[in-house]
């Protein structure tokens, strides 16, 4: 189809916007990868003057008119999705000045930097005053946000990581799971056999990346459009091209790296999947958060926590450690302690139970705090009241407290409930490709991830942001989000199996 006027410069213009985007997601993972702590002042302005960029195209006055004329164009389904899309993004942009995009960029730039100062100190007071500016500004966009949006503050903000999520929504599903979760914990751990001896360290890096570098390419990871690097937090950054992966290392427990290597594969995997036709444009991209998590716990917990795909890897395990024959490293062994429940600290490190918790706690707090009912300095103590009321354990320190994760630091409020929102789409997608592929247990046993990854491309990653994700989740699954399908697996994993 032969594109028209108005559509085709709204495509050209969110080209370049899309680039300028991915520059920017390349020196974030630079930033946080390589480089050294004195170039941190000047990346905060190259960032910010890049977003200030970014935010001048979206919102130059020809593009509303350019919107407005599309609306009447002939267009197919694929373009009239990128059309909303593209409008979605100009709203958004529209109702912000500049000079905040600007001062928003520096100040989570800054505080960033100082945050992982103040978390090798274990000390909050040190990052407390970057991210009371962090925190103003952004309850000031919320607020201009909100009117433009029509939404609340936090929702506005939601709306940026999920699109049309809706707190109230998500309210009811979390108290639900709050409410079931202590009881269910309490099951779990009264019929919970002691924890078997497993492999021995210490367990030196370089084993460790060889070794999460092989589970990468039994996922499907594309070596020549990717990487894996180091960093303080993991994460999958970059662009579909071009995608960067991060994990970090304990000499002591080589389990948790190699399955936050696994974790950011499944993000790595979504990125690579999406269409090539529309990488540079809006529909071409994820579709919100919740999907983004959805990826990398299914791949982590729904596939690579399963017995079967222990199985396999086992041995694979045992020849990199040069263990072959030692006790330990069995999969009946491997499996116990991969879905061991014990509540502890550590968000990322945390077990398939009580993870939710974690993020309940975050998105209770940063509701509160984006309200004005709490403030940074409040955020310690309700912090560890939090963890003890949900989990029954308290941070002895700050870094395993409200220092251990990146996001506040960095600006981003409203992006903790996609990760447990993530988790009950993962299981509801692994669920029905269990149904579409009667074999899966069996080929994710042999290592195979080919036909789970191909039914994911097809039901998922292929179709980018064409749908919402209660369409989307439909049309893979046959319902929108069933939050019963989670807590099925989790009973079928912890008291059933």
């Amino acid at each position: 189809m032969a594109l028209c006027p108005a559509y085709a410069r709204l495509e050209r213009i969110f080209h370049r916007l899309t680039l300028l985007e991915q520059a920017q997601g390349l020196l974030h993972w630079d930033m946080a990868a390589m480089m050294p702590p004195g170039g941190a002042e000047s990346r905060g302005e190259q960032l910010a003057t890049l977003k200030a960029l970014s935010h001048e195209l979206l919102t130059a006055a020809e593009v509303k008119p350019l919107l407005d004329a599309a609306v009447e164009e002939d267009l197919d389904d694929w373009q009239r999705a990128n059309l909303s899309e593209m409008r979605r993004d100009w709203v958004h942009a529209a109702a912000v000045p500049s000079r905040l995009v600007e001062d928003l960029s520096r100040a989570g730039s800054a505080c960033e930097t100082v945050w992982r100062k103040a978390r090798a100190a274990a000390d909050f007071s040190r990052v407390a005053p970057s991210l009371a500016e962090v925190l103003r500004l952004t309850r000031e966009m919320a607020e201009i946000k909100s009117q433009a949006l029509g939404v609340s503050r936090y929702d506005a903000l939601l709306d940026q990581y999920e699109p049309g999520g809706r707190s109230a929504v998500i309210d009811v599903v979390f108290d639900d799971l709050a409410a079931f979760l202590p009881g269910f914990l309490q099951q779990v751990l009264s019929r919970q056999a002691p924890p078997p001896q497993g492999p021995r360290g210490p367990f030196p890096v370089e084993r460790q990346k060889a070794l999460g570098l092989r589970m990468m390419e039994v996922l499907g990871f594309d070596f020549e459009h990717g990487r894996l690097d180091v960093s303080q937090h993991p994460f999958c950054g970059g662009t579909p091209d071009d995608v960067r992966i991060t994990t970090r290392y304990d000499e002591n427990a080589f389990i948790k790296s190699m399955m936050g290597v696994i974790h950011e594969t499944g993000h790595a995997l979504y990125e690579r999947g999406l269409p090539a036709a529309w990488r540079t444009q809006p529909v071409g991209r994820a579709r919100g958060m919740s999907l983004h998590e959805s990826q990398s716990l299914l791949m982590e917990m729904q596939a690579c926590r399963s017995r079967e795909f222990l199985s396999f890897a086992a041995p694979v395990m045992a020849e990199a450690f040069g263990a072959v024959g030692q006790s330990g490293w069995d999969a009946g062994t491997l499996f116990a302690l991969n879905v061991r429940v014990a509540p502890a600290f550590i968000r990322v490190d945390a077990d398939e139970v009580t993870y939710p918790a974690h993020v309940i706690l975050r998105y209770r707090l940063e509701k509160a705090l984006i309200a004005g009912e709490i403030d940074v300095a409040d955020i310690p103590a309700a912090w560890n009241d939090g963890m003890d009321a949900l989990l029954g354990v308290r941070p002895p320190d700050d870094a395993q407290g409200c220092l251990q994760d990146i996001h506040w630091y960095d600006g981003a409020f409203g992006y903790f409930p996609t990760y447990t929102l993530g988790a009950m789409i993962a299981a509801q997608l692994f669920e029905a490709a269990g149904r579409a592929l009667p074999d899966l247990p069996a080929s994710i046993g042999r290592g195979d991830f080919r036909p789970l990854l191909g039914w994911l491309r097809e039901a998922v990653h292929g179709q980018a942001s064409r749908y919402g994700t209660d369409e989307l989740l439909t049309r893979a699954t046959g319902r929108p989000l069933d939050p019963s399908v989670f807590k099925t697996h989790l009973r079928r994993r912890y008291l059933d199996g």
